[in-house]
């Protein structure tokens, strides 16, 4: 029964790093910048959408679509770049514990 009670209290152990790991993720942010910063974006580690930027420069009617090209691009960068810190704090946050589970899987 030891071993038992044991192998529990490590399952508990971890699932509340994970939950820790989860929150820290969840606070992180990113920003993502297209058209050598005309557009950015800032992204959360729950992949929410926190700010857009626009410098005033793109508000000309005839570049609406290049606008909503280098907000589509400012957006995916922002959502890569959080992406590789949560992947980072859940490396440093699970050094060891989590064996071979892949960092995708907690992302």
């Amino acid at each position: 029964m030891t071993d038992f009670t044991q192998m529990f209290g490590q399952m508990k152990e971890a699932q509340a790093k994970i939950q820790e790991v989860q929150q820290q993720v969840s606070q992180l942010q990113a920003v993502g910048e297209a058209g050598a910063g005309l557009v950015k974006a800032t992204v959360t580690g729950s992949k929410q959408v926190r700010k857009i930027d626009i410098d005033p420069i793109v508000f000309d009617a005839s570049e609406r679509e290049m606008l909503q090209d280098l907000i589509a691009a400012a957006v995916n960068l922002a959502i890569q770049a959080v992406e590789d810190k949560a992947k980072e704090v859940i490396k440093q946050s699970t050094a060891g514990m989590l064996g071979d589970i892949p960092l995708e899987l907690m992302v």
